[in-house]
């Protein structure tokens, strides 16, 4: 019987795209069978992620900056690790330049307008999708993103 073999993605094998106001996203990982989704990003200060909760618990990590969440008082910072459970409603807004988190999420992002109303939902596959275009548009090869 034959062990499977570990996966390594390096630093700078996949590339980060510009999503607005200068802030970055990379999709590391899509399994849409088990919905799950991985991202790395970098915001600028000032960045903010429309309000949403998610259908799936989501787990962040933060590695440089610092970012929080409009609802809550306190703010993540470099070495801060988050657990969204499923449902809870937040609004990310990014407070110093050069802030990059690694987000592990299961389902869907459900987006709402201030009412509590749904304006757009987004998955893993979208996300990769929308990811894989952009690199496209821009020349760049097709990243190796993990999927199933």
């Amino acid at each position: 019987m034959t062990a499977p073999e570990a996966v390594h993605i390096g630093r700078d094998d996949l590339p980060y795209i510009d999503i607005g106001d200068g802030s970055k996203l990379r999709v590391v990982q899509v399994k849409p069978k088990e919905g799950l989704w991985i991202v790395e990003n970098i915001f600028q200060a000032g960045y903010e992620v429309d309000t949403h909760k998610h259908t799936g618990p989501v787990w962040g990590y933060t590695r440089s900056g610092a970012w929080k969440y409009k609802e809550y008082e306190y703010v993540n910072r470099a070495g801060s690790f988050l657990y969204e459970p499923a449902g809870s409603v937040h609004t990310l807004q990014c407070v110093e330049d050069d802030t990059q988190v690694w987000f592990q999420m299961y389902g869907a992002n459900i987006n709402l307008d201030a009412e509590g109303n749904i304006t757009s939902v987004v998955d893993g596959p979208m996300t990769l999708e929308f990811y894989l275009a952009v690199c496209a548009d821009l020349g760049l090869p097709r990243p190796n993103v993990l999927v199933d």
